[in-house]
């Protein structure tokens, strides 16, 4: 078929655009080349006015071509120079689609990323996570938004008694659910194979996936799932606790939906701690509502409660540093006052785990503690209840310093890596990067599409990725030399399991 005039037209970005595809709610055109991309697709209609704290409804239809060239505004949040989105807006529930050539035949296998931001950040359009150097190798790469902060986990009494489930909250995984059924229906009109998806995030994202394996309603939606840096396995908060924040940020309901999103957004310092317990649930995130989350996670793990799929996840060398540069635990006493809140009669023994012999200690000490707490043991948890049903399950340590530079990696830094954007950034300068880190990234592009491909990251020039075992607890370290290791931070899990073991009902049940 011809292509339309206004198709041929350079797409403002020094690309051609290309044919029509038609998908379900109309026909899209994007950017043309080696790969194909198609930026800020609806997937579900805008969440905005009666829609707002609802499930996602479908997309609006629309008539003739749309152009899809760029990439729609993010959710409200503090701003982010990474962000290539067109602002921010509560109609911000679009994906992109990047696919490369392929025979008229070929149907590929398909990565759908979720992007971090502690539930209450990110963006779909992080120039991190770009999705054109990774379909190079033959996959189809879909990335989507979803409702962050009070916009997409807020629950409320009133809107639990609306609801027709009785619940309310965790309106940001019905997001992810609706991208993933999205991807059901229309992948195939990309070049995808709508059976052969690979789901895989950071952070917030993969921990949304971990949780979202175990619900109802995404069987079938998940083929295989890699998880960096999930924050698994600490305590779900409930409905009636996630409820009474919603209460406290104003007096009724009808009074929150008068807000407008600037000033909703304000209210998010209200809802969020400047720390957050180590040990204790968080409100404005995924919760236990006994409707998306039928189960609590931890418990859902160990009781073989999700979807065993096949299965890549890690954790970064310093998951803690930065995420804790702010806190106000300065001194040996706060450190003290910090253990004991989180860990109670364990404490001394957390203390002799973790120790601070002098103030200038407590800052390391205090992002020790926090990255277990929040990353490790959720990793080594997962990773563990899923070999139980999984035999294809592996584990990596990402540890590559970057240009060869003192500092370890931040939680999150291997996304670039992951994606082939190594220059890209979180402030939005431009990173150093040297041969080993496009060697690390080469090989982690490699090994993440071979997954997606066969089940199997090995290959390749990679070394041998041992499956994961719960006795010697292996793992791949992706750093300054590629290659096995085991036993990542033995004594500290085993003390946090020990931890949830002896809290009353094992798991708060």
């Amino acid at each position: 078929m011809a292509m339309p005039d206004a198709a041929r037209q350079d797409d403002g970005n020094g690309r051609t655009r290309t044919a029509p595809v038609r998908i379900d709610s109309g026909s899209v055109i994007g950017s043309d080349g080696p790969v194909r991309c198609f930026k800020g697709i609806p997937f579900a209609a805008p969440p905005v006015g009666e829609r707002r704290w609802r499930p996602p409804q479908p997309a609006v239809p629309w008539k003739g071509d749309r152009l899809a060239t760029a990439f729609g505004p993010d959710c409200p949040q503090a701003p982010s120079a990474a962000s290539r989105g067109a602002g921010q807006d509560e109609d911000c529930l679009h994906l992109s689609v990047w696919t490369p050539a392929r025979r008229a035949d070929e149907k590929l296998p398909v990565m759908v990323w979720l992007h971090g931001g502690g539930f209450t950040a990110g963006s779909s359009a992080d120039a991190r996570s770009d999705g054109e150097k990774l379909a190079r190798s033959g996959v189809v790469v879909v990335a989507a938004n979803y409702r962050v902060g009070l916009f997409g986990f807020l629950a409320h009494p009133e809107l639990s008694r609306e609801s027709p489930q009785g619940v309310s909250g965790n309106y940001g995984l019905l997001d992810q659910i609706a991208a993933l059924q999205w991807v059901q229906r229309n992948i195939a009109a990309f070049g995808g194979d709508p059976g052969r998806v690979t789901t895989f995030g950071v952070s917030a994202g993969s921990a949304s996936l971990a949780l979202l394996a175990t619900s109802p309603l995404t069987d079938g939606l998940m083929h295989q799932v890699i998880l960096q840096s999930p924050g698994s396995f600490r305590p779900l908060a409930r409905l009636a606790e996630a409820e009474a924040l919603g209460s406290s940020l104003a007096p009724s309901l009808a009074a929150l939906r008068q807000l407008s999103a600037a000033e909703l957004f304000a209210k998010t310092a209200q809802a969020v701690p400047a720390m957050r317990g180590l040990t204790s649930p968080r409100l404005l995130r995924p919760i236990w509502d006994g409707c998306v989350l039928p189960q609590d996670e931890r418990p859902a793990y160990r009781d073989g409660h999700f979807q065993a799929v096949p299965m890549i996840i890690g954790n970064n060398s310093d998951e803690g540093s930065m995420l804790t540069a702010q806190w106000t635990v300065r001194t040996r006493a706060d450190y003290r006052t910090l253990l004991a809140e989180s860990f109670g009669a364990m404490a001394e023994e957390a203390l002799a785990l973790y120790p601070a012999e002098t103030d200038s200690d407590v800052r390391a000490a205090v992002a020790c503690v926090f990255a277990d707490t929040q990353f490790n043991f959720g990793v080594r948890g997962v990773a563990r209840a899923s070999i139980r049903q999984q035999p294809r399950t592996w584990r990596y340590a990402f540890t590559r310093h970057r240009a060869g530079g003192p500092t370890p990696p931040n939680h999150g830094d291997e996304v670039g890596y992951v994606f082939g954007n190594l220059a890209a950034s979180r402030t939005g300068a431009a990173l150093p990067f040297d041969a080993r880190d496009t060697h690390v990234s080469d090989a982690m592009i490699g090994a993440w599409a071979r997954f997606a491909t066969t089940g199997d990251p090995n290959g390749g020039a990679l070394p041998a990725w041992p499956v994961y075992d719960t006795a010697n607890d292996p793992y791949l370290e992706l750093g300054g030399a590629i290659g096995a290791g085991h036993g990542w931070r033995t004594r500290h899990m085993d003390f946090l399991d020990r931890f949830y073991d002896s809290r009353a009902g094992g798991e708060r049940a």
